[in-house]
């Protein structure tokens, strides 16, 4: 599983998984997740991307279903496939705009968040040009790069991918002085 809407969209659909089933998340949150559902959670990488998945993923004569957002990067299923692993690459959701209309607010705001690449192109489309004190954070690496190639500038990057270290970031970029308020998971 590469995020919590995955988990959620599955778990809708399938009241339980077969006992033999194991279960990989990308990450804490998604893992989080995944138990949350009930699910024994079998794999999670130190590093949480994708191709850190795909990579820490024993290799299997089973196939590994892949439900994922109609956006995904294909980096999960081409490296398993890449490493002979059968995958049943599933669109469990799509991801759908708000609009087409710019997006005007009253006064600009202090920070804007970046969870994906699907956010950071809306945000652009829709926003820009946004106020130069608008702090704009992305929750990891990857988003970040897909934010500048969207053309926002990237003032801070979570630590880890999580919701929590993102705020940690936002908030000490936009107090460089205050002490950190806890240490990344």
């Amino acid at each position: 599983m590469t995020s919590a809407t995955a988990v959620r969209v599955v778990a809708e659909r399938v009241a339980r998984l077969p006992s033999d089933l194991r279960v990989a998340a990308v990450g804490e949150p998604t893992a989080r997740a995944a138990r949350a559902a009930g699910w024994v959670v079998d794999l999670v990488p130190s590093e949480s991307s994708g191709a850190a998945l795909a990579h820490a993923m024993p290799d299997t004569s089973g196939t590994v279903l892949f439900p994922r957002s109609d956006l995904a990067a294909p980096t999960v299923v081409d490296t398993l496939r890449a490493r002979g692993i059968d995958v049943d690459d599933v669109v469990a959701y799509r991801t759908v705009g708000t609009g087409d209309e710019p997006v005007v607010l009253d006064s600009p705001p202090a920070a804007v968040l970046v969870t994906s690449g699907s956010i950071a192109r809306e945000i652009a489309r829709r926003m820009t040009p946004l106020d130069p004190r608008t702090v704009v954070a992305c929750i990891g690496p990857g988003t970040a790069a897909e934010a500048r190639a969207a053309g926002l500038p990237v003032h801070a990057v979570a630590r880890t991918r999580s919701a929590e270290a993102l705020l940690d970031a936002v908030v000490e970029s936009l107090n460089p002085t205050a002490p950190n308020r806890k240490a990344p998971k």
